[in-house]
Parts: C-alpha cells; sequence; structure tokens
C-alpha cells in the first residue's frame, strides 16, 4: 500500500449491539455497488475513467474481489495481490470505500484439476464438470481448506486498510451438493438430531407407509431425483439439513474474518425469497443483512404498484431479520438484467423511485451489479452503471447520479429504524411443507402470494407490518398475521396462546395448524398444538375451488364477500360467528370466527385479546376490513393511502422520516402533514400534491405533536 494518501475520509464509527454483532454506525448511506477492475487491467484509462466517473456519480463505495479468484491466485499459493490493493489505494484516496468480497463463489479451474472432490453432484447423481458459479461442494475437507488460506491471505494483507469498510462472504450461497461426503454428513446429522435412535426417526417420519422403514441411519440417502421422495419428512429435513450445512460452512469463513480483523463487519448477500436456504439461520451469523433485489418491473401481468409492493415485502424480510437496525441493498440494477424471461429497462424515473424505496424500507445503501458492463461471458449484456458506450452523459448514468445527489440529502437518515406494530409470520419450514403437501389445489397454495397480499392491504392501510418467523418474540406488536400457518409446533402454539392471553390479536387462516415440525398430521382436528381452544372452532374439512367455482361470505352487518380456491367448513366451539358460506352444500357454516380473551389487555390495546379465523381466502376489499377490525382493536392507527402510493416511517431519537412514493399515473394528495422537504430544504404544513412517479420525503420532529387517532392521507 502506499505509505501517503491524499484523502483523509471520514472515520468509520463501528458499534457492537447487545448481541454481540458490529454495525456500521454512523457513515453516510452507501452508493455504489459491483466493481470488477480486473477484466481491465490492460486498460489503465478505463480504471483512470471509472473512478473519475464514480465520483460523478456521488459514489462513495464500491464492491471488490467477489470473481477474482483466478487473478488472486492464478496458480496454488501463488498470491498476487498487488493490482487489488492498487486498486483499493485509488479508490480511498478519491473519498470511495471498499467491501471487499471473498472469491469462494467461484472457484478457478486448478482447484478442480488438482481435487475433483470439490465439484458438486446433482440430485441425479452426476458429477459436474468445472464452470459457472457455486459449482463446489461446501462439505469438501479440501474446498474449505482452499477458501480458508485464500480469507486468511486476504484478511492479513487487507484487514488494516483505512478504506476496508466491510467483509462480504463469498456471493449468493445457496445450491445442495449430493456427494458421498454430503449424505455421509446428512446421516451424522440425522443420528445426532434424533440421538441415535431410528425408531423415532421412523416414527418422525411414519416410513411405515409403503414399507419404507429404515434399519439404520446410514441407509438413508438424500431425497434424490431417482430415488426416494415419497417420506414428507425426509424432504424436508434434507432442506434443514441444507441450510444448517450452508451455515457451518459460513461460519469457517466469517472465523477466519473475525479472528484476524474483528473489528470489520461481516455481510454476505441473500437472494429475494430464495427457496433453497432459510435465511433466518444463516442471518444469525452475520453482523448486518444484505441482499439482492431484481424486481421484474413493467412487466405484462400485474401494475407496477403490484411489483413495487412484492419488493416491499420483500425488504420487510430482510429488515426483520435483525430489527431495528438497517440493512444494506447490496445489489440492482439501474437498467436491465440479463437473466429474466422478457429483461426490459427501467422506464424513465423508475430508478429513483426503487432507490427511494429501499431506503424507506429501511437499507442505509443503494448498490448496483455491476458498475461497468463486461465486454463478454455470461453477463455481458447485464445491466450497468456505465455501458459499452462508456459515456456518463446516457440516461441511466444521469438516473444514478441523480440518485447519488438524492443519498446525500437523505444523509441523516441513515441509522434510523422502521418500527413495525404490526407483524406477518412468514417461515421457510412451513413453505417448503406447504409446497411438498400432497392435497388442495396444487397449483394455488400461493403460500408466498398469500403472505404478500397481507402485508400490501396492510400497508394500504398505512400500518408497517415486520415479516417475522413463528420462533421470534411476538409480545413486542399489537397484532400478528398467521396465513397458512400449516406447519406448528406445540411450543409455537403456546407462544401464541400467551400472545393472546396478554392481549394480542392474533389472525389465522385456513390451512393452520395441520402438521407438526415433523410433518405429521395433528388428530383430533384442525388447528392442532393446542389451538383449537385458543380459536374456539375446528375444521372438519377444507373445499378446494377450481378456478371456476365461487362461494361467498356473508358477514352480520349484511356486507358480502367473495371465496376463492379454498374453504374450510368449521365447527364452533365457543367462538363468535362473523361471517357464514352463502352457496354449496356448507351454506350457513361459519367462515370467519372471533374468540376474545376476557383478561387485562397489554401492548397498548384497547381491547382483551382475540383470536380470528378466516377458514376461506377471501377477496382483497373482504380481508381489508377484516385487517382493520384487527388493528382498530389492537390500537393501531389506521391511515387509508391514495391509490398507489406507499408509505413508510424511519425513526431515530430525534426525528421521524417520511417516505411517500406515487406510483400511480395521476397525482396523489396528502392531507394535514407537517415536516421539513428533505429534497428541496422547505417546511411542508397542510395539503401537498405528489406527482405522478414522483416522491415525498419528510423530516419531522420526533417531540412533536402528531395526531394519532386522525386518518391524515386521503385517496383521491
Amino acid at each position: 500500500m502506499r505509505e501517503e494518501r491524499k484523502v483523509l475520509m471520514q472515520p468509520i464509527s463501528r458499534m457492537r449491539r447487545e448481541d454481540g454483532t458490529l454495525t456500521l454506525g454512523n457513515l453516510e448511506l452507501l452508493h455504489g455497488g459491483d466493481y470488477n477492475p480486473e477484466q481491465w487491467l490492460d486498460r489503465p484509462d478505463i480504471l483512470k475513467e471509472d473512478i473519475r466517473m464514480m465520483k460523478k456519480a456521488k459514489v462513495n463505495v464500491v464492491t471488490l474481489g467477489v470473481f477474482s479468484w483466478s487473478v488472486l491466485e492464478p496458480e496454488e499459493g501463488n498470491y498476487q495481490f498487488d493490482w487489488l490493493s492498487d486498486i483499493m489505494d485509488r479508490l480511498y484516496e478519491n473519498g470511495i470505500y471498499t467491501i471487499l468480497a471473498t472469491p469462494s463463489g467461484a472457484k478457478p479451474i486448478w482447484i478442480d484439476e488438482k481435487y475433483p472432490e470439490v465439484l458438486r453432484v446433482d440430485e441425479w447423481g452426476r458429477r459436474r464438470h468445472h464452470g459457472v458459479r457455486h459449482n463446489h461442494c461446501i462439505t469438501s475437507p479440501v474446498y474449505r481448506k482452499k477458501v480458508e488460506e485464500m480469507d486468511t491471505r486476504l484478511a492479513e494483507h487487507f484487514g488494516k486498510h483505512p478504506g476496508l469498510l466491510l467483509w462480504h462472504i463469498s456471493n449468493e450461497l445457496g445450491g445442495s451438493c449430493w456427494c458421498s461426503l454430503c449424505q455421509k454428513k446428512f446421516q451424522d446429522y440425522l443420528e445426532k438430531k434424533f440421538n441415535g435412535d431410528i425408531d423415532a426417526l421412523n416414527k418422525a417420519w411414519w416410513t411405515t407407509f409403503w414399507s419404507h422403514r429404515y434399519q439404520r441411519f446410514n441407509q438413508i440417502e438424500p431425497p434424490f431425483a431417482n430415488g426416494e421422495g415419497s417420506i414428507m419428512g425426509l424432504n424436508l429435513e434434507w432442506k434443514r439439513f441444507t441450510t444448517w450445512n450452508m451455515t457451518d460452512y459460513m461460519k469457517t469463513e466469517i472465523a477466519v474474518m473475525k479472528r484476524i480483523t474483528p473489528e470489520i463487519p461481516v455481510t454476505t448477500n441473500f437472494m429475494k425469497l430464495y427457496p433453497g436456504l432459510d435465511y433466518r439461520v444463516l442471518a444469525k451469523e452475520l453482523d448486518l443483512i444484505s441482499w439482492d433485489s431484481y424486481p421484474r418491473y413493467h412487466n405484462d401481468y400485474e401494475s407496477l404498484y403490484d411489483t413495487c409492493m412484492e419488493n416491499s415485502f420483500d425488504h420487510a424480510v430482510m429488515r426483520s431479520m435483525k430489527k431495528n437496525c438497517p440493512f444494506l441493498l447490496m445489489e440492482s440494477v439501474p437498467g436491465a438484467v440479463n437473466w429474466h424471461e422478457f429483461n426490459k429497462v427501467k422506464r424513465p424515473g423508475m430508478h429513483k423511485l426503487a432507490a427511494i424505496q429501499t431506503i424507506a424500507c429501511g437499507s442505509d445503501s443503494v448498490q448496483y451489479f455491476q458498475w461497468r458492463k463486461s465486454r463478454g461471458s455470461f453477463e455481458q449484456y447485464h445491466g450497468a452503471v456505465v455501458d459499452h458506450l462508456g459515456r456518463d452523459d446516457t440516461r441511466i448514468f444521469q438516473e444514478v447520479e441523480e440518485t447519488g445527489t438524492i443519498l446525500e440529502k437523505l444523509k441523516s437518515v441513515t441509522g434510523s429504524a422502521v418500527k413495525a406494530e404490526a407483524a406477518i409470520f412468514f417461515d421457510w419450514d412451513n413453505r417448503w411443507a406447504i409446497e411438498d403437501m400432497k392435497g388442495l389445489s396444487q397449483k394455488k397454495k400461493l403460500y408466498e402470494k398469500t403472505c404478500m397480499s397481507l402485508h400490501r392491504l396492510l400497508a394500504e392501510l398505512g400500518v408497517e407490518a415486520d415479516i417475522i418467523s413463528r420462533k421470534d418474540r411476538l409480545e413486542e406488536y399489537k397484532a400478528v398475521f398467521a396465513p397458512m400457518l400449516y406447519l406448528i409446533e406445540e411450543e409455537t402454539g403456546n407462544r401464541i396462546k400467551t400472545y393472546v392471553n396478554h392481549g394480542g390479536q392474533f389472525l389465522a387462516t385456513y390451512f393452520t395448524g395441520y402438521v407438526d415440525q415433523n410433518t405429521l398430521c395433528y388428530l383430533g382436528g384442525f388447528p392442532g398444538a393446542g389451538l383449537k381452544e385458543l380459536f374456539g372452532v375446528y375444521s372438519e374439512e377444507i373445499d378446494s375451488l377450481y378456478p371456476s367455482d365461487r362461494n361467498h361470505v356473508k358477514f352480520g352487518d349484511g356486507t358480502c364477500g367473495e371465496v376463492r380456491d379454498f374453504a374450510e367448513l368449521l365447527k364452533v366451539v365457543d367462538a363468535q360467528v362473523l361471517g357464514t358460506y352463502t352457496d354449496d352444500f356448507y351454506t350457513g357454516e361459519a367462515a370467519v370466527t372471533k374468540k376474545q380473551i376476557p383478561k387485562n389487555c397489554i401492548n397498548g390495546g384497547k381491547a382483551p385479546g382475540s383470536a380470528w379465523y378466516v377458514g376461506a381466502r377471501l377477496d382483497d376489499r373482504t380481508m381489508k376490513g377484516l385487517l382493520c377490525q384487527v388493528c382498530n382493536e389492537a390500537g393501531i392507527r389506521i391511515c387509508p393511502l391514495p391509490l398507489e402510493v406507499e408509505h413508510h416511517c424511519r425513526e431515530d431519537e430525534a426525528y421521524r422520516y417520511h417516505f411517500w412514493i406515487n406510483y400511480g399515473e395521476k397525482k396523489a394528495v396528502l392531507h394535514d402533514i407537517s415536516g421539513k422537504n428533505m429534497l428541496t430544504g422547505q417546511n411542508v404544513y397542510g395539503t401537498v400534491e405528489i406527482d405522478s412517479m414522483d416522491i415525498l420525503v419528510l423530516q419531522e420532529e420526533t417531540a412533536a405533536d402528531y395526531k394519532k387517532e386522525e386518518n391524515l392521507f386521503v385517496e383521491i
């Protein structure tokens, strides 16, 4: 490294939380993205121009080294770090921090040639050839040793660099390996989990069915594509094992960094609602949560607002993994990706909205993949800030530059957090179990879509909701919503009962409490896990409706809602019936119920705790009305938003930061609002218009007299 550097940047203020993890502290909002200068080492003119344009775009951070292993170690033991040191020095001198990645996501060919055991085996039992990414066995001791050697050298060489902001472990961790090493590790994992009792495993997996009983743990194979796939418990436990094994691998990389550079936070980039890993397990090992966001904007099957609200749900999932702590958007695209079925370019103005949504939902960064487009190979047409044109006057570059300017104006938002009074259950275990179960309408289960729909409906009411697991604390929320909580263990059932008994409002839907943690059906009627008594109802049957079928639910006030896909036939024991079916042989039977617990309420609720049960998939209008009732009884303020407008609020000790985003084609009007417009510096009071495809960000003093009970936002 150079002994003298031209720029002394803002000192990195890192703080340690109560759980021992690190946060970046009070750095300004981060703006940047993946940078791959190793592709341009023969073009010093390009490297010089990149830094000039980064400064113009208000870039203050880049991620280096993600795919650099073959350049960092072209031959085994031959480490070449000088080029990376030079790049980091030059970036730092120009006011740009570095997020440094470990290159384990894409290994060089010499490893595969010398150590073929590191190559993954697929679900058909076939050893893969060298190529693509993540083509490695994370169980392999050889692979782990090679990664540890590389990570050690990186940490020792760059750990004290003043521009090093954060360690980025691998890249988009994912996938499974089915080799003999992984199979043996899976068997050992099961033997430990079931305390060496093969009979206990057989009982938990119900293997007597189809005569699939095991005599020894070493007989158990993973669910190969051409092998055993009919045991639900096996399928679920393999997914849990894959998560456990990936976490175990990730911890080995983290351990190196924590041993050598304990003061540097560690993250890895998650991928949306990736189905292959339970991210909440991995999240426990990380200092910061980061993820890669690539919505399919401007598609032909939903509105722009719908697309953005799905992305808002994804942000909420990531935000909720470490509450009261900002996450990082590690990757997004200012233009078009190259791997969607239709790679549509972001329309003018969309990038600004997406960036502000990211910050509004709790991120302290907006970052891109990638800075400059690659000339060749797989991602040569993946969107980037700098196109093959190499110019800074393109539409996309100018929109990125505008975003950088906006983020500078919002820098005081850094470190603030989104505070939610409501929560929605979304569980990977539950998701896997629902996907694998045989029954109902196989193409209409739509677990993720159902959770997203609840989140969107709450957002339209102006209610912020965290997305939590069934194992998270419930006491900090006034209302909890549990759509399709199919898998539930007794312990969770007990916590839900305690929550309601102490004043919480809990709403569950059809398909709740059918199986335990091993996917064994509860006997005695659903929901199990002790919840029949809580809800005061049990489900005798569930009807799957064809796409053309319709039923309806009539409520006591005379309103009627439409039913699609699923309708449970409920037997009422001691619950209040709110709505009944109007069609088919179950006309007049209970569809929606509520059981109030006559005990003192807590958490600011206006009423005692209640257990609400919605036995049918209802239309959005009807479901929104029920959510409104639940929130009112929970004491959660309802603020209906204008059509196609999204709102979020971040808070710190001094201020609330309100974000409004208008995705609609018409102006939206907000009434009775006040604060400082952070983009113009003007004070705002009263009625404000937001143009189509535009934003409003207001700073409000936390101590201000805020109108808690009025509906402040009026739809036009």
